[in-house]
């Protein structure tokens, strides 16, 4: 085998490992680095459009190592089809997050206005799906359904909880559950402080979120012009040539791990730190226990 020929295979090798370690560094770093799954939910569409991401990335990258003779380039191609709506993106999630809390908020005045009535807690959450936010109507419907079929209340208030996945839908649930065994007559006023405090939780998420806006264009303003750059660089074959080589193809494997670890930093910084909650699905297992 030809020193070019191991060459080639140890560029392919260390971008391959480059990759490798951001889809483990994304899954170690949880929520704030990838989109965020609730409750560990994968809808259809999801599913099919990351099996269609996954093939326009083999075939990118078959085709771009087919085209220009060098492995590195084509694993580059293969690596950028996910990457790149991945970082383009970046703040999706927290954008969503901010929304689930403001109708997490709307609905429990919702519910405070319901249990005023005097109807019990139970009987007021399955009436609040007919007022539910868009945000949280299939989570408010399922849990509904679940104390309608018999399930504890406990269990599905904790399992609620679970599917919005927010330490302020936490503090509603734990108003609920502890409302639930002392059967107080505060419940009302619980809700309504909830409420406003869930109000205020909106108000300076989203104040921090505008304050991020300016590292997230880096991230997206890199993203394009190095694109832009490569895409051109691609199709010049003079542009091209010095990395054709052994030694080339291990530059370009560098250059690569280097830009990548950037736009990882860059991201990361641009991401608001994941809020620990207080309420877990290991509540309702013990439950079981």
């Amino acid at each position: 085998m030809s020193l070019a020929i191991v060459a080639q295979i140890g560029g392919v090798l260390i971008v391959a490992g480059i990759a490798l370690g951001v889809l483990a560094f994304s899954s170690a770093a949880g929520p704030t680095l990838k989109f965020r799954r609730r409750a560990g939910r994968l809808s259809d569409r999801d599913r099919r459009l990351r099996r269609i991401i996954l093939a326009a990335a083999c075939l990118g990258g078959f085709l771009g190592w087919l085209l220009t003779g060098m492995p590195v380039i084509g694993l580059v191609i293969a690596v950028s089809i996910p990457g790149v709506p991945w970082l383009v993106t970046v703040g999706r999630s927290e954008r969503e997050a901010i929304a689930r809390v403001e109708a997490v908020g709307e609905w429990t005045r919702r519910l405070k206005d319901i249990c005023g009535t005097g109807v019990g807690l139970q009987q007021a959450i399955v009436a609040s799906t007919a007022t539910a936010p868009d945000g949280i109507v299939d989570d408010v419907r399922m849990v509904a359904a679940r104390l309608q079929a018999g399930w504890q209340p406990r269990k599905a208030l904790l399992s609620f909880a679970d599917s919005l996945d927010d330490p302020v839908c936490d503090q509603v649930v734990a108003a609920l559950i502890l409302n639930l065994t002392d059967r107080g007559e505060n419940l009302g006023n619980v809700l309504a402080s909830i409420a406003t405090a869930a109000g205020a939780e909106v108000a300076t998420r989203r104040e921090v979120e505008a304050k991020r806006t300016q590292p997230r264009f880096a991230v997206r303003f890199l993203t394009g012009m190095t694109l832009l750059t490569f895409a051109y660089g691609i199709t010049r074959a003079e542009y091209m040539s010095p990395y054709a080589t052994a030694t080339g193809q291990a530059v370009l494997a560098v250059l690569a791990a280097t830009f990548i670890a950037l736009l990882l930093w860059v991201r990361q910084m641009s991401l608001p730190p994941r809020t620990a909650r207080f309420l877990t699905g290991a509540d309702a297992k013990a439950d079981d226990q």
